[in-house]
């Protein structure tokens, strides 16, 4: 092994990113990763638990920035405003990672495994967003069902700026979608 270097957990996100590319994420193992990453596997696996969760490092603190921007908000704003601005405003961190966030997506959308933990990871999100609404006093089930559409929003808008290719802001397309929600549910 080589001397240590900074920034161990990158080199694994973006190693483990590489070889899934290059050779698909079930025919690379996490030993793999280590080596191309420089560091040993146990290493690895003392940032994460398996080879999946390499890719959504990173979603527990989207969970917090929203959970944070949904009790900041002004008490009388309207729940649905409330989670899309909240949303809008903790993925603009993507857009420094804009390359990354597009591979990214691409070896999620070819892998079953890894479409399962990022529906898991959504899951996550909607029930963080839904608990911090219920902490402004949404009732249920409105709290369940905005963070639902929340969540929603948010994924039609994270696919439109990764299928743009456009440098406009990821935000800017989780609004648009959060707007389109709300011109569909005005009629």
């Amino acid at each position: 092994m080589a001397r240590w270097e900074p920034d161990a957990r990158g080199r694994m996100t973006r190693a483990a990113l590489d070889l899934y590319a290059e050779q698909g994420f079930e025919q690379t193992t996490t030993a793999q990763i280590a080596e191309r990453a420089g560091v040993t596997e146990r290493t690895y696996f003392r940032h994460f638990a398996d080879k999946r969760e390499v890719l959504f490092d990173g979603s527990h603190e989207l969970e917090a920035a929203v959970e944070a921007a949904i009790a900041g908000a002004p008490q009388a704003a309207d729940p649905l405003d409330v989670v899309g601005e909240a949303v809008a405003t903790a993925v603009a961190v993507l857009d420094e990672r804009r390359e990354f966030a597009a591979r990214r997506a691409v070896v999620v959308a070819a892998t079953p495994r890894l479409q399962e933990r990022e529906l898991l990871k959504l899951a996550g999100l909607r029930d963080a967003a839904a608990a911090a609404l219920r902490g402004r006093g949404v009732p249920e089930p409105d709290a369940s069902m905005v963070a639902e559409a929340g969540v929603a929003a948010f994924r039609v808008g994270f696919e439109a700026w990764i299928a743009s290719g456009q440098a406009r802001p990821v935000a800017d397309e989780v609004r648009a979608a959060f707007a389109a929600l709300r011109a569909r549910a005005r009629g």
